[in-house]
């Protein structure tokens, strides 16, 4: 078995890179100023990177592709939150905690979430009012609203700060499990995959109730969930919120997820022979090369040769 690849950079498009890479720089002080393969590149202490192309016209995130946003470990959130709260230039975004409406900035300042989900469905939140239960303090997640309206997290009481994940969402989130495994070799995210599936059982309907805190005041779906991990950073997902095909990813804001590989020719024999699709064969980039393939929600995968 080829070894699993390790995460590379997520790549963005921007119209203006720099002051993307400043502002994030800003942001996350443990990150760099720099370049890679001929891209302004954003580096995190943890040897992974940022990479961002210039475009003319402001990128987009609509419609919904499957990377939903990136984002950082903190070693405390809540002192973040103060920090950015100084900032003019940040922009923090509510977390609804209700469809009647309310929101706080960071998820600890809501009711927990139960059985590990990271939110309450409406009849959880009225069993916790009716029990009088309150916020739990502390570390929480959280998101601010980066260059060309990025989505970032951050979250928290991390023993480093570090880029740690990229979210995203599925059409079927356990199948999307399996596919990483059988063709990255890419071990689940602890706690995320529930019990193993196979494909013949991984199908499994988004759950019917919305939960909260959530970015829209309607809810979230967190149910099913799943992911896996490449080296440090994960890729988690939940199902596809709304009723359309999740789109494409590349020429959107959020363009593509870079893993790299030792051996580039005999990954491109392996994912061939099991009739993954391949949107760009090997093509030259920086000092090494790579190939562009596809997941199985339509987000584009670069794999790139790295010693």
């Amino acid at each position: 078995m080829l070894p699993t690849p390790k995460f590379h950079h997520l790549h963005l498009n921007s119209t203006d890179p720099n002051g993307a890479i400043d502002f994030y720089t800003r942001q996350f002080p443990s990150t760099a100023k720099g370049s890679w393969g001929g891209f302004p590149a954003l580096k995190s202490p943890n040897d992974v990177m940022v990479l961002i192309t210039k475009v003319d016209t402001p990128p987009t995130s609509e419609p919904q592709s499957a990377i939903w946003h990136f984002g950082w470990h903190v070693t405390d959130s809540r002192r973040s939150l103060d920090t950015y709260k100084t900032r003019r230039e940040v922009e923090l975004l509510p977390l609804y905690t209700s469809e009647e409406g309310g929101s706080v900035l960071i998820s600890s300042d809501t009711w927990p979430g139960q059985g590990g989900v990271l939110g309450l469905t409406k009849a959880q939140i009225a069993e916790a009012r009716q029990k009088g239960l309150g916020p739990a303090g502390g570390g929480g997640f959280a998101y601010m609203k980066g260059p060309d309206d990025a989505l970032v997290e951050y979250a928290g009481e991390h023993p480093a700060e570090r880029f740690n994940h990229v979210h995203l969402y599925q059409e079927d989130p356990l199948c999307a499990q399996l596919w990483y495994q059988k063709h990255l070799n890419a071990p689940p995210r602890a706690g995320w995959g529930g019990a193993p599936v196979t494909e013949a059982d991984c199908k499994v309907p988004r759950g019917a109730d919305p939960t909260w805190p959530a970015l829209n005041r309607e809810g979230m779906y967190r149910s099913p969930r799943a992911g896996v991990e490449f080296g440090d950073v994960a890729l988690i997902w939940y199902a596809n919120q709304g009723d359309r095909p999740l789109v494409g990813s590349r020429g959107q804001l959020q363009d593509h997820i870079a893993l790299s590989v030792t051996d580039l020719d005999a990954w491109v024999d392996k994912l061939r022979s099991e009739g993954v699709a391949f949107l760009e064969e090997s093509y030259p980039l920086g000092d090494t090369r790579a190939v562009m393939i596809e997941g199985p929600s339509r987000e584009a995968l670069e794999l790139v040769e790295a010693g």
